[in-house]
């Protein structure tokens, strides 16, 4: 059975014009660039954020605490 299959092989693929070549590369290359400002741009939104939330616990930590006053028995 095996003798009546054909042998299978596979072509060497078509060279690569030089142009697309340093397209492909510019255009990943741009896009790794995009990926790390949105990247930058979370860190720092993030950074912000968690800083304004730490503000905002010390705040809340001085304040005068009323629900205390109703959860006593």
């Amino acid at each position: 059975m095996s003798k009546n299959l054909p042998h299978i092989i596979p072509s060497p693929p078509p060279p690569v014009d030089e142009g697309f070549a340093t397209y492909q590369t510019t255009h990943q290359f741009y896009h790794e660039v995009q990926t790390r400002e949105e990247f930058r741009r979370y860190c720092e939104w993030y950074s912000a954020t968690a800083e304004r939330n730490r503000q905002d616990l010390q705040k809340m930590r001085g304040e005068l605490n009323i629900f205390q006053w109703f959860r006593r028995r």
